[in-house]
């Protein structure tokens, strides 16, 4: 049974009101996959009544109050993907498909989805019942921050969308804190992981640069900016974090520390929960949903990302740290798929941001925190991270026995230096993927092939790239099979010319025997490293002045440097 998302199944459950009401930017798909259906169905476990209003018509009232008022909260997200990212190209042109929308017509998603949802929600209702945003667009964008759509910085976005409180990350615990406090008429200011607007700052907080500091053009400004997020970044791990403030005007935004990351029994709870793996018929009934068609029947195996590449926002949305889930919790969940009457015996993933972190964890991390002062695999691995491909491959094994599993495919990406790096089981994980769980093609993103550019990105560099490559090739050819890597790369980083991108394009033809077609221009997303170095033209490691491509037409051009004979 889904969450309502009418009127009649509220009836059907006895329902007269909810408690909640969660309105996302993307159809409703009951999958631990989408942050809507976790967050509603960790509620329902708890015995709150949750409603479901997927991408309500902004032009109209009659949408967003066909569920009436919510008792506790709204609950508002832009969906899986920035809004704006979804909406727009890096170059600028509107987006034609969504793979979130039935139908597949991007015609459904307003740009600053959860300013729009916020505004709407206030002018069918008054009073309103408190607005908690989150999601990606929320998390991302919960200090000022630069907007490359509009080309400025912004405030954070609990001010503009006028919001009472903002969740940030992976947020399963603090909305449940959040809709018990509400619920029992208790204070809800100092729930880790939320952000709020005060009229002073807390005496414990970190100040961060005003927003008329970090907002101008000029020098000073973009120097205010990459210090605001200096401190905005080293406070994001949940052991070390301090309290945040940075002034708006006359009023203070509160960050407080994130909120305590899950464990593995915790991850297993919520992947147990009674997930439909399907569109609710609402949204079905207006055409097919195709993202539907790659996590229905994925498995995940972790959270959080030890990458820290300077372009993701992982890191500042899920963590840097990784908590894998159990084996046995994971075979039980791929044991349900294989029950299920439209599950083909293809399980389309197990992985999660990186699929070989699986199992590996930073002892001292979870006691002391995340390093301030070094990265974990960059630029080496990090000894303290004592990188293990055994549970990964006993995992695939096990799920490659399972009755009625005919194939588990490994389709997120993989570290290709962590493979390298564990001497003692990284040949055996390889040789188990190779054999058994790469769907003719594995995806690697070594992203570029300059050192300089590798080195603002913190990506390893090509000579690591080039072993795994041997050694890939090599464990397909003894098999006789003929399986082929996937190479993702960036154009137009901060830092890259159209002549290195020219580079790119001679590495690849010479070493890698091919053109790459899987090429992006880079898209300055909020709460990015690449994205602070875009906006302030600095490099944030020596302060110095930094090259950055600005222009439409000259990004596309350094794409069209590694692609144009690709598609001729």
């Amino acid at each position: 049974m889904f969450l309502p998302s009418t009127r009649p199944e509220m009836t059907a459950r006895g329902w007269e009101a909810l408690d909640v009401i969660l309105v996302s930017g993307d159809a409703y798909l009951d999958s631990p996959f989408s942050g809507v259906a976790l967050i509603g169905r960790s509620l329902e476990a708890a015995g709150f009544r949750v409603g479901v209003i997927a991408q309500p018509d902004t032009q109209t009232i009659a949408d967003i109050a066909r569920l009436g008022a919510p008792r506790l909260f709204w609950g508002v997200t832009a969906g899986c993907v920035d809004s704006m990212v979804a909406n727009y190209t890096a170059t600028g042109r509107k987006r034609r498909e969504d793979d979130f929308t039935p139908g597949g017509v991007n015609d459904r998603r307003p740009d600053r989805a959860c300013l729009a949802y916020a505004n709407l929600i206030r002018r069918a209702f008054r009073p309103c019942a408190p607005i908690a945003l989150g999601g990606i667009e929320a998390s991302l964008r919960r200090i000022a921050h630069y907007d490359f759509w509009s080309d400025t910085v912004r405030r954070a976005l609990l001010f503009d969308a006028k919001a009472d409180l903002l969740v940030y990350g992976m947020a399963e615990a603090t909305v449940l804190e959040l809709a018990r406090r509400l619920r029992d008429g208790r204070d809800w200011h100092d729930l880790r992981g939320i952000c709020f607007a005060a009229k002073d700052a807390p005496v414990d907080a970190i100040v961060l640069p005003a927003y008329e500091e970090v907002a101008g053009r000029v020098d000073s400004a973009r120097a205010a900016f990459l210090e605001m997020f200096r401190l905005f970044a080293a406070n994001q791990d949940p052991v070390t974090a301090k309290p945040l403030a940075q002034r708006h005007s006359t009023r203070w935004l509160v960050h407080q520390p994130p909120a305590p990351l899950p464990d593995s029994a915790e991850l297993d709870r919520l992947h147990a929960l009674p997930f439909e793996l399907d569109v609710h018929p609402h949204d079905a009934a207006r055409g097919p949903v195709r993202a539907l068609d790659t996590i229905r029947f994925a498995l995940t195996t972790h959270r959080g990302c030890y990458g820290e590449c300077a372009f993701c926002a992982i890191a500042m949305h899920q963590g840097r740290q990784v908590v894998s889930r159990s084996a046995d919790a994971i075979m039980a969940e791929a044991a349900r798929f294989a029950r299920h009457p439209k599950f083909r015996g293809i399980l389309a993933d197990v992985g999660g941001p990186t699929a070989n972190m699986y199992g590996i964890a930073c002892a001292r991390a979870a006691t002391r925190g995340a390093c301030p002062n070094r990265h974990c695999l960059f630029p080496d691995i990090c000894p303290h991270l004592a990188v293990d491909h055994r549970p990964q491959t006993a995992l695939l094994r096990r799920l490659r026995a399972l009755p009625g599993v005919r194939k588990a495919f490994v389709a997120s990406g993989l570290r290709h230096d962590m493979v390298l790096a564990d001497r003692a089981h990284g040949q055996e994980y390889l040789e188990e993927l190779v054999a058994h769980h790469v769907s003719g093609q594995l995806k690697l993103a070594p992203e570029h092939s300059e050192e300089s550019v590798l080195q603002l990105m913190r990506k390893p560099g090509v000579k690591k790239l080039l072993a795994f490559r041997a050694r890939f090739l090599e464990a397909s050819a003894r098999r006789g099979l003929k399986q082929f890597l996937t190479y993702y790369f960036i154009a137009a980083h901060p830092g890259c010319t159209e002549a290195q991108m020219q580079h790119v394009r001679q590495f690849a033809a010479r070493e890698l025997g091919l053109l790459p077609e899987q090429v992006q221009v880079f898209t300055p997303t909020p709460s990015t490293w690449s994205t602070a170095m875009y906006w302030t033209e600095r490099d944030p490691e020596t302060g110095q002045s930094l090259f950055v491509e600005k222009g439409a037409r000259a990004r596309q051009a350094q794409k069209d440097a590694l692609t144009a004979a690709a598609r001729r």
